[in-house]
């Protein structure tokens, strides 16, 4: 676990410096919204989907400088979702990443501008030739990246999400609900690599079917932190959606339960790079780490 924490760093530091030379600077009196995106972008998180990206394009030759816009890409998303969930309207939460969150360190509307210059911003980066010299290539980056970020998505996750306290879910609605909200942009940072290195359809499955059954495993790992975790280790308020009356993983299958479900997913995650041989070690071992971390 070791060198996967010391390769986990490494690519969370190139990542860093890539963001923080993508984001726009804070001048004029525009400038506030700037620093909100920086500051909803920088300087904290594991960088789980940047790492996923990188390493997926490693299974295919594919330089870590390549790949690191495209890693930067999905981050923005990812922090842009994440800038909009801790919203009044939405989760309502004022801790994120052991700091206060976006809209409580600035202000609601600061943050949903933030928030949409962070969205817009991730397609831009991969509307750059810096993210591949072929166009057709950005192309599927970008159309993959609205894919897993959209009403097919993350967006419609959400909006389950938000209507999960109204409504009784069972096993499968809930699984349905994180295959959209958490699930689909983890699948399009593991096939990301693939679609840079322009590789065969069966790859681009493998990786994605990997990243599916890994979302999973990871949402399980946080329902699992909700109720066991503290708000210290894990850098966001814990216990709530027990307060909201949502259905988790853990209520349907009880802590032990929900940690062999866990299991069961990053093995057969794990089973799906087959063919990718010990290339792919390093995304098996972030798999474990998944399920294992305590933050």
């Amino acid at each position: 676990m070791s060198t996967l924490a010391q390769t986990l760093g490494r690519i969370a530091a190139e990542v860093e410096t890539t963001l923080d030379t993508l984001l726009p600077a804070p001048h004029g009196l525009e400038g506030r919204v700037a620093e909100a995106m920086r500051y909803a972008a920088l300087g904290g998180g594991k960088r789980l989907r940047p790492f996923l990206v990188v390493a997926g394009a490693w299974l295919f030759g594919v330089e870590t400088a390549r790949a690191l816009p495209t890693a930067a890409a999905v981050e923005m998303l990812h922090c842009y979702s994440l800038v909009h969930d801790d919203l009044p309207a939405m989760d309502d939460d004022a801790l994120r990443r052991g700091r206060p969150t976006c809209h409580v360190a600035f202000d609601e509307a600061t943050a949903i501008l933030a928030g949409d210059a962070l969205l817009t911003l991730a397609f831009e980066t991969l509307a750059a030739p810096a993210a591949h010299p072929d166009p057709t290539t950005r192309c599927a980056l970008v159309a993959g990246l609205a894919t897993a970020g959209g009403c097919a998505g993350m967006v419609a996750g959400q909006m389950l999400d938000l209507r999960a306290g109204e409504t009784a879910l069972d096993l499968a609605g809930i699984e349905h609900l994180q295959n959209l909200k958490t699930g689909a942009l983890i699948a399009f940072s593991c096939e990301a690599g693939a679609i840079l290195a322009a590789a065969p359809a069966a790859k681009r499955a493998a990786l994605a079917g990997f990243g599916r059954d890994l979302g999973l495993a990871f949402q399980i790992a946080d329902d699992i932190l909700d109720v066991e975790g503290s708000a210290a280790e894990t850098g966001k308020a814990v216990g709530k959606d027990a307060e909201a009356g949502k259905a988790t993983f853990v209520c349907l299958l009880g802590v032990e339960g929900a940690r062999a479900r866990a299991r069961e997913l990053i093995d057969r995650a794990s089973a799906r790079l087959a063919d990718f041989g010990a290339e792919a070690d390093p995304l098996r071992a972030a798999a474990r780490f998944v399920i294992e971390r305590r933050h």
